[in-house]
């Protein structure tokens, strides 16, 4: 339940999410789209039996998950009904704490986000002030995506913002959208918003414990260490909490959203990582702490770095930023990746955040050449891996914090 003013609210109850099949049938929903597919066209991409499907469906529809979407010819007998699902059923909320800002957004059940937030954050004002902005944050984003709704009587979901995206009142670099009296909540939050939140989704850098949502030495951040911040944010919150990697919560919403095969995410921002999804799977490691990318060294005498080391290719990177020299932190970056495909023989490299943001041709070209030069030398007959931009841009880790929540409805934990 959702706590407003101190008083609890009711939570989405949705019990059929709970059954393997279900999960199934919920993404061939999704993957159909508006247009919708037949029970019989379910029945034989899920191999269960049509009575079993009808069963299924049923309950979706009364859960107000699915409903029709028309009719389709059949090539003999009545036409058949076709079903999709409803997005709007349900919410969950994505929030990606960056060293030095916060980006939230409030996506429905097929992806779309409906509201987003974006407001200056210090990492090291400690967990209390961090906590506090999360909950006030997730509070605002409820109140504007019912806001949003409101405004909109034709059943569409909420004006464009202004990067194009739908969405409610984007706030990017602001904090004075949705009213707050620094109580725990969604102030002003309409009630049938606050019942379709399936919970929230926290990314932010690592390294970190998945499975128990405990944050370990954050680089630069010593002070995190042992912190459990996923139980902080669910008594506050009172609604399930998952906490990730920004990298792997950024893979995984690629995985979702259909990038294929094996690839590495590298994320370069305040920091650098990486996320892995191997095989179509995200890889954690054992103790969940794959994809440190940022701290392999490739200079032993290089300049030190937060985490200990000498000469990582974060700080290589940095560095070079700092000195404005673009194509040289493109190039430390490329010799990294290089690192990473020969090791994993990945099926290509996606670049992400706000740095590679601000110039997606230099670094794209960049990494590019390193992997070329280097698939070149090593007499590589099949090509090289490709480099290409991440899609979403800025706001991939936050929507692939929300799919940590809605991905496993859909049987795609991890991808």
């Amino acid at each position: 339940m959702y706590r407003t003013n101190g008083a609890a609210t009711g939570g989405a109850n949705l019990p059929s999410l709970r059954s393997h099949n279900t999960a199934l049938v919920l993404d061939l929903l999704r993957t159909a789209g508006p247009d919708g597919i037949s029970r019989l066209e379910l029945a034989e991409r899920t191999g269960l039996t049509p009575q079993a499907v009808s069963k299924i469906t049923a309950r979706l529809r009364a859960e107000g998950l699915a409903t029709e979407a028309g009719r389709r010819a059949s090539t003999g007998g009545k036409p058949r009904t076709v079903l999709r699902l409803v997005p709007e059923a349900g919410h969950a909320i994505g929030v990606h704490l960056d060293r030095d800002e916060l980006r939230a957004v409030l996506v429905d059940l097929d992806g779309t986000v409906t509201a987003q937030r974006r407001i200056p954050l210090d990492l090291g004002a400690g967990s209390d002030a961090v906590v506090d902005a999360v909950v006030r944050e997730t509070g605002r984003l409820l109140a504007d995506g019912a806001e949003g709704a409101a405004r909109e009587p034709d059943g569409t979901r909420g004006p464009r913002t202004a990067d194009g995206t739908a969405g409610a009142r984007a706030t990017a670099g602001t904090e004075d959208a949705g009213p707050s009296d620094g109580s725990d909540g969604p102030q002003g939050a309409r009630p049938g918003d606050v019942r379709t939140l399936l919970g929230v989704g926290v990314a932010l850098p690592g390294p970190l414990d998945h499975d128990r949502g405990v944050l370990h030495r954050v680089t630069g951040f010593p002070e995190w260490d042992g912190f459990p911040l996923r139980d902080a944010l669910a008594r506050r919150l009172g609604v399930p909490v998952v906490v990730d990697k920004d990298t792997n919560a950024a893979a995984l919403g690629l995985a979702v959203g259909g990038e294929r095969g094996s690839f590495a995410y590298l994320h370069l921002s305040t920091g650098l990582g990486a996320g892995l999804v191997l095989g179509g799977t995200v890889h954690r490691g054992a103790r969940t702490g794959a994809g440190e990318f940022g701290h392999q060294v490739v200079q032993l005498d290089g300049p030190p770095c937060p985490c200990g080391n000498r000469g990582c290719v974060e700080a290589l990177c940095l560095a070079a930023i700092d000195h404005g020299d673009l194509p040289g932190a493109a190039r430390v970056l490329g010799v990294g990746a290089a690192n990473l495909a020969a090791l994993l023989d990945i099926d290509r490299v996606l670049l992400g955040g706000r740095t590679v943001a601000g110039a997606p041709e230099v670094f794209v070209r960049g990494v590019a050449a390193v992997l070329d030069d280097r698939a070149r030398r090593e007499g590589a007959t099949d090509g090289t891996v490709p480099v290409t931009l991440a899609p979403a841009g800025a706001r991939a880790v936050a929507e692939g914090a929300a799919q940590l929540l809605l991905a496993p409805l859909f049987g795609r934990a991890n991808g």
